[in-house]
């Protein structure tokens, strides 16, 4: 495990998760991110922790292959994350976050 506290954790969670949805960071990269700078784990001990291959869990990061969305639940889950759906128009998406500067690291 890391040594954020716990607002540390949150505000790095939060930036991470708008860097996603206004599209600068993919979901692999979310998810390489969260898994080494928020726990601090490997591939192998979080995809055993998980219940998938360290091969599945690597090509969720890098953003190759097509897994289901049951594995990528399974694999945000431990981090409070869940598929969800992202508006694709900038317009609607800046909408929604209007009034929310994104936290400071």
């Amino acid at each position: 495990m890391t040594t954020l506290t716990a607002q540390q954790r949150q505000a790095l969670l939060l930036d991470l998760l708008y860097q996603h949805l206004k599209g600068e960071l993919s979901q692999g990269a979310l998810l390489r991110t969260l898994r080494k700078n928020l726990l601090g784990y490997s591939q192998s001990v979080y995809a055993e922790k998980v219940g998938v291959s360290r091969r599945t869990l690597s090509d969720i990061e890098r953003d190759t292959g097509n897994p289901a969305p049951a594995i990528l639940n399974k694999v945000f889950r431990p981090l409070g994350l869940r598929l969800g759906l992202t508006p694709v128009h900038p317009q609607l998406l800046d909408k929604l976050l209007e009034g929310r500067a994104p936290p400071s690291p």
